[in-house]
């Protein structure tokens, strides 16, 4: 086993560990086809957007208005907003398998994401994450993004964890590197079974 330390707390990202990432390049696109929309003007102006949204400099309103509504459309708000929120899925089995190892080890449980205040909002409510999850350290409320260490540190203070106490779970090689220089364990998630066996090799198991 590779724990010489017992893991008391589990740092996870969002997109593309716990929910797909709702609003990537491929939803981009299929809003762009849905909506009959430029979809090189569309992306250059997301790209030009994104991080500042993310950090919550930039209401959901403004983001829109840069990147969709900057002139008039056949659509409403309202309706670019509904297919943009019904991107989000979630990954299969990693819910259950997060609040499975939070009960039976007693683990604490913090998010450290990059997402917009709306978009995180919605995902929280529509999959019931606030009911394992004990803080969410996401860049629309602390106004840090991925890879800035620092957002790693606010959640270590914010969960009261010394870094050899916790195991991130990310599907991004440079933030999982990040979090390593800073003493975190880290598993680098591409799937579930995969994530399986990396949590039984820190003594953590499902089964």
């Amino acid at each position: 086993m590779k724990r010489s330390t017992e893991i008391t707390t589990l740092f996870l990202d969002v997109g593309d560990v716990l929910l797909n990432d709702g609003w990537d390049h491929h939803a981009r696109r299929r809003a762009a086809k849905n909506f009959k929309l430029p979809w090189a003007e569309m992306e250059k102006r997301h790209l030009l957007t994104f991080e500042t949204h993310e950090e919550g400099k930039l209401t959901f309103e403004e983001y829109l208005n840069r990147v969709v509504f900057y002139e008039k459309r056949t659509f409403t708000r309202a309706q670019f907003r509904r297919f943009m929120f019904a991107q989000s899925k979630a990954c299969p089995g990693m819910i259950e398998l997060v609040s499975q190892l939070k009960e039976r080890y007693r683990l604490k449980i913090a998010v450290v994401s990059n997402e917009s205040r709306e978009v995180n909002a919605y995902r929280i409510r529509k999959f019931k994450l606030d009911g394992f999850v004990d803080s969410f350290i996401s860049s629309c409320f602390v106004h840090i993004r991925k890879p800035d260490a620092d957002i790693f540190g606010l959640a270590l203070d914010i969960s009261q964890a010394q870094a050899r106490q916790v195991l991130y779970i990310e599907n991004t090689p440079m933030f999982v590197q990040v979090a390593e220089g800073l003493g975190i364990q880290s598993i680098l998630h591409t799937d579930y079974t995969s994530t399986c066996a990396e949590l039984a090799s820190f003594g953590l198991r499902n089964d």
